[in-house]
């Protein structure tokens, strides 16, 4: 519940308001554990097609039926379960007849909800459209082609109930995210918005994910870092194990399309200049215009073209307390 001067879902109305790391400014602090024991939460799972596969989206859709199943009745830590399915793609990926068989699948522990945007909106506006109206306690931001382990609700769940947590990140399979966590505490620099929870009245306050600045990539990274800009943690949890399915060559190095390796470019700098490392940007630039591909320089020139006619983000955090920037990733990496 939001607290005492707050409705549910507003959004925060200043940068002070929001806190910064550094400040000893927390006023989310006092609003946390998000679960008191008092009810259990309603979850909103979501995810964005494009053209995905039917086969990929009913193998997630199964696993999340179990997983609700074990969390409603068996061990109780979850209320209800809302299954939103957005799509991008130019065509609708599921006709009708596919979301019936869909929904036959959930009951009666889930109901999905499934629209068609007719519009690519990419990634974080395509989230945002779901969770910004959602009554769910709890958002499970996914992909379409996460497979999620029977108790992955439970164990996501279980952080909320300490002091200043304000968002959990599932472990990946069979390719495990190599960034730094706190052994103890799970505490991480940033949650993947592949299989992320975070209570929706976080979510709401912030605004969702920045869609204006980030169409496909770093948006979940922005997201995590302002959430600790209100003093709240991020928590890795092992024990919530998801298998994401990817494409990989030789060696189980991933096979990115020219579309990933643009956005990922552009996202690069946006995320590099929101979060106040110029130096970082021109590093960036200079290598896109030396040695990128043409995806790359691509990239660049969007890049620049923001800048020129003002469409670039207001830069934050001026001294770096939440932003990491090491060796091209955004945390500490353990391997």
């Amino acid at each position: 519940m939001p607290p005492p001067g707050r409705k549910k879902g507003e959004q925060l109305s200043s940068r002070a308001e929001r806190g910064q790391r550094g400040s000893r400014d927390y006023p989310w602090l006092e609003r946390t554990p998000f679960i008191d024991g008092a009810a259990a939460p309603f979850i909103q799972v979501q995810s964005i097609l494009y053209n995905t596969s039917r086969p990929s989206l009913r193998r997630s859709v199964e696993s999340l039926a179990r997983a609700a199943e074990i969390s409603m009745s068996e061990t109780g830590s979850v209320r209800a379960v809302t299954l939103a399915i957005g799509d991008s793609s130019p065509l609708r990926c599921l006709e009708d007849e596919d979301v019936a068989e869909l929904r036959a699948i959930c009951e009666p522990y889930v109901f999905l909800t499934y629209t068609w945007f007719a519009a690519n909106l990419g990634s974080a506006r395509g989230h945002n459209t779901l969770g910004l109206e959602s009554e769910a306690d709890f958002l499970f931001l996914t992909n379409p082609d996460i497979v999620v382990s029977p108790r992955t609700l439970d164990y996501l769940l279980e952080p909320f109930a300490r002091t200043a947590v304000g968002m959990t990140e599932a472990k990946q399979l069979p390719l495990e995210h190599p960034k730094d966590f706190d052994a103890v505490t799970g505490e991480t620099s940033w949650s993947s918005g592949a299989c992320s929870m975070i209570p929706a009245e976080v979510f709401k306050a912030l605004g969702g994910y920045d869609a204006d600045s980030f169409f496909l990539y770093c948006d979940d990274v922005d997201l995590a870092w302002r959430v600790r800009q209100l003093g709240l943690r991020i928590v890795h949890q092992p024990a919530a194990a998801v298998f994401h399915d990817k494409r990989v060559g030789l060696g189980l190095a991933m096979v990115p399309t020219d579309a990933e390796r643009y956005y990922s470019a552009e996202a690069a700098l946006i995320l590099a200049h929101k979060w106040s490392h110029p130096e970082i940007v021109e590093r960036i630039l200079t290598d896109f215009d030396l040695h990128g591909q043409d995806v790359h320089r691509a990239a660049a020139q969007a890049y620049r073209d923001r800048s020129a006619t003002g469409r670039l983000p207001e830069p934050v955090d001026p001294n770096h307390d939440i932003g990491q920037f090491i060796s091209g990733n955004y945390a500490v990496h353990r391997f």
